[in-house]
């Protein structure tokens, strides 16, 4: 994911968790916020209670790349963090790509024409 695209300063995550809509799922949590940018922006975040670093990055860039491949059928303009859930670690590729639209879907973030 380009680097543009990913929410960096804490700031902009502490942004989100004060003013963003939260979503839950068993397996993430998705808050949102529109930005005054054209794109969107995300930021992704795996609680040490999830495992040892290995398990973290696996699923960190598992989430990333859900998001990289969805990404176009997003509507633009929002700053978006997804938190992991211990569920997700059971999980296959397939279904985190499946949850993470579903939860985009949920938000209204989707591009309705993209079916």
């Amino acid at each position: 994911m380009e680097r543009r695209l990913r929410l960096r300063q804490r700031t902009e995550f502490r942004r989100l968790r004060e003013e963003g809509r939260v979503l839950r799922h068993p397996h993430l949590t998705l808050s949102y916020a529109r930005n005054q940018l054209s794109v969107n922006r995300y930021g992704f975040i795996t609680p040490k209670h999830l495992g040892k670093a290995v398990q973290r990055n696996r699923i960190r860039r598992q989430m990333r790349e859900a998001v990289r491949l969805l990404h176009s059928r997003f509507r633009q303009g929002f700053d978006v963090v997804i938190i992991a859930r211990p569920a997700i670690l059971s999980q296959r590729f397939q279904q985190i790509e499946r949850t993470v639209y579903e939860m985009f879907d949920r938000a209204g973030l989707v591009l309705k024409d993209n079916l």
